[in-house]
């Protein structure tokens, strides 16, 4: 699966380089490590995982040696089990270590990611809910992260600010009223308003004045059946706030067409891979 439409995979493996190699360079390998010697890889993981970010770190090896051989033994988005191999490298023993931390810190991150995605999607299955991320993610990675989302299983909310409008509660403490805001954003030619609403008395409000999606936000699943009822299938409806592992279940089973989850990129837990390495 490729990597996502913008990314510049070049630019960011040289800038991740950059920032471990310094002005010195390796200094360890280029002291114990002949110039001339081989070294054969295999990249596995220890923990059953969902794969995301192989490419990327592929790259952090190619850019160091040109003449890398490198055999992919599973792919993005693929579900393993512990022990299972996803890479075998071969090619210079120097470039291989110095290149080994910024592959194994990246494809670690995103399998992380794609792994708790995994877990949250298979949790609301069958429920005719779709898990979405948010733009809870690490500056300058949102879409390495956003990508890792999709290999689990998940859709792309908002990438920025700029492709829908969203109108939260300071919005509206500015503009008045949602009705207000959601005009606002309708004069202004945005196709896309979605509106967070916090109270059922705020949905009506909102549809009148040109809300296409509502996003229900840190509602009850009782208070969420109640609103979903309401809009009775006139816009797509959101669940948002606070959703858990535990919770998602009963949030989705309340009727709600998305529910959107902070924790998938903000707090997903690097998934355990190794790179061992043997002279060739």
């Amino acid at each position: 699966m490729g990597l996502p439409g913008g990314f510049d995979l070049s630019a960011f493996v040289a800038a991740t380089l950059a920032e471990d190699l310094g002005a010195g360079g390796d200094i360890t390998s280029a002291a114990v490590i002949p110039a001339d010697a081989r070294f054969v890889g295999t990249m596995a993981s220890r923990d059953a995982i969902t794969v995301a970010g192989l490419e990327v770190a592929a790259a952090f090896f190619r850019a160091l040696d040109a003449d890398v051989g490198i055999e992919m033994l599973a792919q993005d988005g693929e579900c393993v089990a512990a022990g299972a191999p996803l890479m075998r490298l071969t090619g210079a023993a120097r470039a291989m270590l110095t290149a080994e931390r910024s592959a194994l810190n990246t494809v670690q991150h995103l399998s992380g990611i794609a792994t708790l995605t995994a877990a949250y999607v298979g949790a609301i299955a069958g429920t005719g809910a779709t898990l979405l991320d948010t733009r809870k993610t690490i500056p300058g990675l949102r879409l390495l992260e956003k990508y890792a989302t999709r290999m689990g299983g998940a859709t792309n909310h908002r990438m920025g600010l700029w492709d829908a409008a969203m109108i939260k509660d300071n919005h509206v403490a500015v503009a008045g009223d949602v009705g207000e805001a959601v005009r606002r954003a309708a004069a202004a030619g945005i196709a896309e308003i979605i509106v967070e609403v916090d109270h059922i008395d705020q949905i009506e409000p909102a549809l009148a004045a040109g809300a296409t999606r509502l996003l229900l936000d840190n509602m009850a699943p009782p208070v969420l059946r109640q609103a979903v009822a309401l809009v009775a299938g006139r816009v797509p409806t959101e669940a948002s706030g606070g959703v858990r592992l535990d919770t998602i279940r009963a949030i989705a089973e309340t009727g709600v067409d998305y529910i959107s989850v902070g924790r998938i990129t903000q707090s997903a837990p690097a998934a355990d891979i190794g790179l061992d390495f043997s002279p060739a």
